[in-house]
């Protein structure tokens, strides 16, 4: 017998790998609310019908926002559904867009099932609302103009085709792209989310992801890659793993594996790969949480990768990021000769700092 989410998160306790958190019940209890509603509606889209309030869940890091969503997606008995990372969807849409701007008409018949007209936001929600009547968003904030000036319109039509938005932040709607360009075309989208969104803050008292952390080892060598895997595996919980594509100055930097404001990346597609301090910036800017493993024993005919391993430590460190590392070697032994070795210390300095007690217990968290 399918179980909602109020058992699906009562069964983790009961099996000890969720210690209760009473902070976290109202966010239970909505979740629970927007399941009965869209399990009790027609399967099929009907005029007149009342439309499914979604629920926006929003709050620091670290209180369960996630673990709570991806519970609801897990249970939640609608066929057509997806759960995504926010940034993943509109770099979705953006090419959809693209592809509609630039394609021919054969090429829009064949994507969207049509090919009349010149606006493409219409056929790109329906075809949207075709794929999933629920969309669950994880980590919704923008920062980009491009997916500002679009949100309004598209998630209008999404909203006319039926489509229920269950999604976290880490910040209330009204400071959504906050100080952003032209943000009063972006205002109806605001008003959006909060008609047709019940707006609920999780604050509770225990950052459990930073409580996971401190009590953790964050520097394993090889022969412990069993505890680094562990700690990433604590620390997702029930989350749903997907890869992300950071935008950058026109460019996509891939980053294979992430959960929320979490990412794990190898040192070799971070720092053998020609990437520059915009791109660590970006990293740095998006998550607060790298995971970072396979880092080797660097020497002179590394110094390009030891250079970039010096750009993205310091991006992470300006932004206070939490580092956890599987390396070689401590961080004075990783580059001990070279061109730049000298500098390599303060890099070295940093590594040890940021896997120190007190920098863990230190939550403030600044933006590059």
């Amino acid at each position: 017998m399918p179980i909602d989410v109020a058992e699906a998160y009562q069964s983790l306790i009961d099996q000890q790998r969720l210690r209760p958190d009473p902070s976290q019940r109202p966010a239970l209890d909505a979740l629970g609310e927007v399941e009965a509603a869209i399990e009790a509606r027609p399967r099929l889209w009907s005029f007149g019908a009342e439309p499914v309030r979604g629920l926006y869940l929003w709050g620091p890091p670290g209180r369960g926002k996630s673990l709570l969503m991806d519970l609801f997606f897990q249970t939640v008995d609608e066929p057509r559904k997806r759960r995504t990372h926010f940034h993943a969807f509109m770099s979705e849409v953006q090419a959809r867009i693209q592809l509609w701007r630039t394609g021919n008409e054969a090429d829009r018949k064949r994507s969207f099932g049509t090919s009349r007209g010149d606006d493409p936001i219409a056929p790109l929600a329906r075809l949207i609302a075709s794929e999933a009547r629920l969309l669950c968003f994880d980590e919704l904030q923008v920062t980009d103009i491009a997916d500002a000036m679009i949100l309004g319109r598209l998630f209008e039509a999404l909203f006319a085709e039926d489509v229920v938005l269950v999604c976290t932040s880490n910040r209330p709607p009204g400071d959504l792209y906050k100080d952003g360009i032209n943000r009063q075309l972006f205002v109806p989208f605001i008003d959006m989310i909060e008609d047709r969104c019940r707006v609920l803050e999780l604050k509770g008292p225990h950052d459990w992801r930073l409580e996971h952390l401190k009590s953790a080892q964050t520097w394993f060598s090889p022969d412990q890659r069993a505890g680094f895997e562990a700690l990433w595996d604590r620390l997702k919980g029930q989350a749903i793993e997907a890869p992300a594509t950071l935008d950058v100055a026109g460019r996509q930097v891939f980053i294979a594996r992430t959960v929320g404001p979490m990412a794990r990346d190898s040192f070799a597609d971070l720092c053998d790969r020609p990437l520059g301090p915009s791109d660590y910036l970006a990293l740095a800017g998006r998550f607060d949480t790298l995971f970072l493993e396979d880092v080797p024993r660097l020497g002179p005919d590394r110094r390009e990768a030891a250079r970039r391993f010096v750009t993205l430590i310091d991006a992470l460190y300006e932004a206070r990021a939490r580092l956890v590392v599987l390396a070689e070697a401590e961080p004075d032994d990783l580059y001990p000769t070279g061109v730049g070795a000298f500098e390599f210390e303060r890099t070295a300095s940093r590594l040890h700092e940021m896997r120190s007690a007190d920098w863990l217990k230190n939550k403030s968290r600044r933006r590059p």
